[in-house]
Order: structure tokens, then sequence, then C-alpha cells
């Protein structure tokens, strides 16, 4: 993975808990990355691994049941994790913004498209009203909306899941923050919209050089976006490489069972095949490595001891079958 002399954003050690009837449950269990100015990441892993809850945390937006108990999250070397209220407030929006996965349930319903886009230029910037109307419909022009002039002044359910999706892009590249963080942003979406808001994405990214987590359970869709990627299982990241390497020859058994089970135009299979087993729920109590109950390769010390992450070049994982390699 490409480093620069000083990441904009550091998550070092991240350990997430949510307060549950049934006691304190982990769901980071010790997450750490960089992410260099200008790079996207892809961070993949299956429903409950902690991807929603990792992109939540590095704003404090967090459900209150929720709580970093340790680690940082480092943003140009300031922890994000116990700045103080309204120091955060200035960081929101304006350096790090986020994309949430359902735009429709994101957007407000009672307040039409431009005012909920000016609001957020008028709270950061020192601009008029109608200076603020002019930057909002520059911004529908840039994200691909046709009439913006026109469609500032409508409400969200007048606009597609895929038209909802771009005013949500726009709100978030606004401010032109350092960092965008994209927690599955096309979900929600058909295979046609979806390829063309992932497109958009990655061309507004390579126009501004910002910087961008991009967080999906879909290793097809990081494949034509990230720069790096990040696998999580469990509240710990198993491998992270470059997407290139990754993608050509993945280390983890887990990453191979993700990459395995998707379909290819390029292969006829009547059956695809699947990863056996389910992931830990969050806070059970974890013996060795997460993944070994579901693991085809998993031998004695994988069931006792949970590896370390391995150091290879440009690459780290999280198996005991890396070790000495």
């Amino acid at each position: 993975m490409t480093q620069s002399a000083e990441p904009i954003l550091q998550v070092r050690d991240l350990k997430i808990d949510f307060s549950a009837d049934q006691g304190i449950l982990p769901v980071l269990r010790g997450l750490s990355y960089s992410l260099p100015k200008g790079r996207v990441l892809g961070v993949v892993g299956e429903s409950g691994s902690g991807k929603t809850v990792h992109a939540l945390s590095i704003l404090r937006l967090l459900p209150p049941a929720a709580r970093i108990s340790g680690g940082e999250i480092l943003y140009k070397g300031r922890n994000l994790a116990s700045m103080g209220e309204e120091e955060l407030r200035s960081v929101r929006g304006d350096k790090i913004s986020m994309i949430f996965q359902d735009p429709s349930a994101s957007l407000n319903p009672v307040l039409t498209v431009g005012e909920q886009l000016t609001e957020t230029l008028l709270a950061h910037r020192k601009l008029s009203k109608r200076q603020a109307r002019r930057e909002a419909v520059a911004l529908l022009e840039k994200v691909g909306i046709s009439e913006a002039e026109k469609r500032l002044d409508e409400y969200p359910f007048q606009f597609s899941g895929g038209m909802c999706q771009r005013v949500m892009i726009a709100m978030a590249l606004a401010l032109s923050p350092d960092v965008l963080i994209a927690d599955e942003p096309t979900t929600a979406l058909d295979v046609t919209i979806q390829a063309q808001i992932l497109a958009l994405i990655k061309q507004l990214q390579r126009q501004s050089g910002m910087s961008a987590v991009f967080i999906t359970h879909n290793l097809a869709v990081v494949s034509g976006i990230a720069d790096d990627v990040l696998v999580l299982y469990a509240g710990l990241c198993m491998e992270l490489a470059p997407a290139a390497q990754l993608f050509e020859n993945p280390f983890h058994p887990y990453t191979q069972g993700l990459l395995s089970s998707l379909a290819s135009v390029h292969k006829k299979e009547d059956v695809l095949p699947v990863i056996t087993g389910h992931p830990p729920v969050p806070g059970q109590i974890l013996t060795g490595c997460p993944f070994a109950p579901r693991c085809p390769h998993a031998f004695d010390k994988c069931r006792r001891e949970c590896p370390p992450l391995f150091e290879e070049a440009a690459r780290r994982t999280r198996c005991w079958l890396r070790e000495g390699k």
C-alpha cells in the first residue's frame, strides 16, 4: 500500500463497543490503516463486519449505544476521537464529508434541494444567499443534473433514487473536503445507475485530488474505484493490499472466498462457490483466528491463537499461513 510522509487520515488500533442488555459488545477490535492524499481506500466485508460503524466513528456519528473504547482517528495529526464537539463541527462537512447508504432517507423531505444545499454553504462559508444559490446550481451541474436552476426549487420526492444520490454527492463535495467517506453509496440503486454513480465519484475524486474511504460489501464494485483494499472481518483487518495485487493474488482465505463467489461473464457455472458458515455475532468471545471456523485451510494454531498482521512488501495479511513468508 503506497504511503506518504504524512497521511491525511490515520486510524490507529480503533476499538468500538456497543452497550446491550447482554453487556458490552466489541464491534471493532483494533483497526489500523493510513490514507495518503489523493488515494481511495476500499473497505469490504460481509454485513456485521464493522464497516459502517467504522465509517460513522470517523466523524463521531455513532449511535448512543456505541462508544470509542480505544485507539485514535487522526486527521492531519489531530485526534478526532477526543476532539471537542465545537472543534469537530468545523471538520464535519468542511474537511471530511460523508455520503450515506440511502439518499432518500438522508435528504429532508420538507425542504427543497436548494435549501439543503445552500444550508451547508451558508453554515461554513461567508456567502450571501444569492452567492450560495449560484454555488448550489454549479454543484448540481457538476454532478450531472440538468436544468439545475429549476431543480433547486424541487423537493427530494420529485427526484429519482439516482438523482437523490447525485444531490447527496453534491452536498458532500460542496465545501471541497480533503476526505470523502462513501458508505455503500450505490446499494439502493439498480446496476445501470450504480455504474454511473461510481464513475461520477471516481471522476470527481480525481479532479479534486481528495482522498476517499469507499465502503461496500461488494468486491466487484470496489475493483473499479479503489487504489487499495482493506478486507474487514469480525471487526479486524484480515488483509490490506493495493487493489491490483489483491484482485490478482489474494493472500487471505477469506479474501479468496469472497472473490471466488463473484459471478463472471468469462466462467459458466451452475452454482457459485460460497463461504460456508456465518460470521461471528458482535460481542462473541473469539479464540484464535475469527475466520478459523469457516476456513478450509485452518489448523490447530489457527483455533488457539489470533494471528498478527504479517507484512510483506506493500501488503498486510492476518493469517498464520503467511508466517515467515
